[in-house]
This record gives C-alpha cells, sequence and structure tokens, in this order.
C-alpha cells in the first residue's frame, strides 16, 4: 500500500482571474493558449502496448502512480496551487451494508459553478467560457500517449507542440482526494465534453498503467455534473473499495469480442457493469458504443474506471432532469449534493457539515435513488445500448 504524507497547503491564486489580453508578450499567467504555449516544455510518459499475452512486463523507466502522478502532484500541493487545504477534510465511513464513505469538504462551494445548459448531453465547445486552455502551465504534470511498444518510455522534458495536440495530466484545483488529477485528452483541439473511440481508450491506459486497484478514473457527461465543457476524465487515489465496486450483479449479454455486460443487482442506483473482452482495445471500443448510443439519445451519463481497467461501471441517470421538474425529494435537494461519479461510485462528497454529521446510509441511497433511471427507462435504454453495441438480444449469462 501507498504511503502518503499530507501537507498543509494555501488557497491558490491560479484560475481565478480567467482574463487575459491576448498580448504577444502573454496574458501573464503562463497558460496553454497561443499567447503562452510557444516553446512550453513538459514531462511526457509514452505507456506501453497493452495486450492480453499474459507475459510479465519489465519495471517501467519511471513508476507511473507514485513518481509521476502521487509525486507531482505532491509537488504542486507544497506550493500551494490548489483552493482550499485538503488536509482540514474529514472523512468517514457511513455505517450499514453499502461502506458509504462520507467526506466534509466546505472548500467545494468554492468550485466554479456550470456554465451551460444540463438539459443537453451534446454542446458545442465556447472559447469564450472556461477550458482548460486558460489553466497554468503550472498546474500541469506531464503529457500521456498511448504507446505502440512493449515497453513505457518517459522523456523528462518535451515541447508541448500545438500542432500535435498532446494530452496532458493536470491537477484538480479543487480537489476531493489525494492525487486528484484531470486527464484531458488533445487539450489543444478545445474539445467539448464529449466521449469517443481515442479518449476513452486513453483513459483505460492510464487506470492500467497506475497498476493499482485504489487509483480509480471516472468521466462525467454534460447533464450528469460535468462542470466544464472541455473534454476530461478525473482520477484519484482512495485505499478503500468504493460501494459501487462491492455491488453484486447478473451478466446479460457477452459481445462476439469477449465483453461481459452485466446489471448491477444490489446497488440503490440502476446500472451496467463491462468487463472481459479479447483486448483492452475491444472493452474500450463496447464501452465508447454505449456512451456515444447514450450521448446521441441525450441520456446523461457517468462513468467508473475500475480494477486497473478492467472493469467498468456506465451509470445513465436523471438528477438534474428530476431536479429541474422538482422531483427530488427535499431534504436530498437541501443537501445541495451533486450526484457526480464519485457520489454515484459511493464517495459522498458533503458541503455543509450539518449534512456530514448527520449522514446516514439512508440519505445516501435516497440520493441515488433520485439520481436513478426507473426500471421501465432502464430498459428502454438497455435496449438502445444493445443495439448499439451490436447484441440486439441477451444472450450469454443468466
Amino acid at each position: 500500500m501507498l504511503k502518503i504524507k499530507r501537507v498543509p497547503t494555501v488557497v491558490s491564486n491560479y484560475q481565478k482571474d480567467e482574463a487575459s489580453d491576448g498580448s504577444v508578450g502573454g496574458c501573464g499567467r503562463n497558460c496553454l493558449r497561443a499567447c503562452c504555449v510557444d516553446m512550453a516544455r513538459l514531462p511526457l510518459y509514452v505507456c506501453k502496448k497493452v495486450e492480453d499475452s499474459g507475459e510479465k512486463a519489465r519495471e517501467p523507466p519511471v513508476a507511473f502512480l507514485e513518481s509521476l502522478v502521487l509525486g507531482e502532484w505532491e509537488d504542486r500541493y507544497q506550493r500551494g496551487l490548489f483552493r482550499y487545504d485538503l488536509t482540514a477534510c474529514v472523512t468517514k465511513v457511513i455505517p450499514g451494508k453499502y461502506g458509504f464513505i462520507a467526506q466534509l469538504n466546505e472548500g467545494r462551494h468554492l468550485k466554479r459553478p456550470t456554465e451551460f445548459r444540463v438539459d443537453k448531453v451534446l454542446q458545442s465547445f465556447d472559447g469564450n467560457k472556461f477550458n482548460f486552455t486558460k489553466v497554468s502551465q503550472e498546474e500541469l504534470l506531464f503529457q500521456f500517449e498511448a504507446g505502440e511498444y512493449e515497453e513505457a518510455q518517459f522523456l523528462p522534458c518535451m515541447p508541448l507542440l500545438a500542432e500535435n495536440s498532446p494530452s496532458v495530466v493536470a491537477i484538480n484545483v479543487s480537489p476531493i482526494e489525494y492525487g486528484h488529477v484531470l486527464l484531458i485528452p488533445r487539450v489543444l483541439d478545445c474539445l467539448p465534453q464529449r466521449m469517443d473511440h481515442k479518449s476513452m481508450l486513453l483513459a483505460l491506459h492510464m487506470a492500467s498503467e497506475a497498476a493499482n486497484p485504489y487509483f480509480r478514473v471516472g468521466y462525467n457527461s454534460l447533464g450528469a455534473f460535468a462542470t466544464i465543457n472541455h473534454l476530461h476524465f478525473q482520477a484519484y487515489y482512495l485505499a478503500m473499495p468504493f460501494p459501487l465496486e462491492k455491488a453484486s450483479s447478473r451478466q446479460m449479454i457477452t459481445t462476439d469480442h469477449g465483453v461481459k455486460v452485466s446489471e448491477l443487482l444490489s446497488y440503490p442506483m440502476r446500472g451496467l457493469l463491462f468487463e472481459g473482452g479479447n483486448s483492452m482495445q475491444d472493452l474500450s471500443d463496447t464501452v465508447s458504443d454505449a456512451c456515444i448510443c447514450l450521448q446521441n439519445s441525450n441520456v446523461p451519463f457517468n462513468v467508473l474506471i475500475s480494477n486497473c481497467g478492467r472493469q467498468i461501471f456506465l451509470m445513465p441517470q436523471c438528477y438534474a432532469e428530476k431536479q429541474a421538474l422538482g422531483e427530488v425529494s427535499p431534504e436530498v435537494w437541501e443537501a445541495q449534493v451533486n450526484p457526480a461519479v464519485w457520489e454515484i461510485s459511493g464517495h459522498m462528497v458533503l458541503k455543509r457539515k450539518e449534512d456530514y454529521e448527520g449522514a446516514t446510509e439512508e440519505k445516501a441511497c435516497r440520493l441515488l435513488a433520485d439520481a436513478s433511471l426507473s426500471e421501465e427507462r432502464f430498459k428502454e435504454v438497455n435496449a438502445l445500448i444493445f443495439e448499439a453495441i451490436g447484441c440486439s438480444k441477451p444472450r450469454g449469462g443468466a
């Protein structure tokens, strides 16, 4: 198990003033736009080609999780590039059969508000609103690529080439847990928050390269509490199982490429589990097809990549819709907890002390129930997904 040293930090001044005069000499914030990106350099990690060959790979040139992700994150933490002191956030396990995790994170109220419609999953990128080209280069940790070689490669100083639009890993300045980072695919292409095959595969590579089941990667679609319409995944380290990961399931179908799709049985929210496949590419493509189907059908969803990329949970949801219609239970609404991927996975991030002190399993279940599709709607969505992945009728499993 990783040993983590926590240190106090101070509120960051970065990402607060988004104004830029775009002058030739730079905007003064050392951002990723044309005014500042010229001549910028950053470490590059190229992960190994992952195949299910069973062969034992040699040690990577640098420990991906400990040295790169957590080591570089700790460096930024000590330099004060965060909005609040994460060490002041207390955490507890809520008694009950699920083992929900509650965290009091009063600093999350400083998080940037959502700047787009919550009733449309697909929306165009708007460069006038906040996006990741406006972050300071100091918030970037390294470039990350999926490689075609048998071994991983690490280059400590490589240029950020605009024409290549690199994928980067950056700190989340409003962290939930230790090592909370963002994976931003092809950052300079300014892609909207919209799932695609290439980006999903990159996220799976990151989970696999971390090689630690306590490091998870998550995704929120628009309408499912993504707060920035610029394509990104989130990830962090938490040394305990998520309740979602412990849920039992029933296998429903198996694709032609060996991907098993199961329905969650013992969880307060309806969802699907994808696992197996003849290769990581097969698993990634199947989940991507399902996500794209949901996007095109305007169904918000969350994704949790678990178990080092071997399991992927897909959770369609309707909380924002219910909230707009006034159908969310008053007690849940008053707590102002937005059920994004981490909350849906069972890590409840609470912004008020009274909610943390009064947290119960019943309240957590009520939140997830309000986010869940009805049984009838879930069946309709599953039918769309199965058709999208080439399995219009259940086959395989029970």
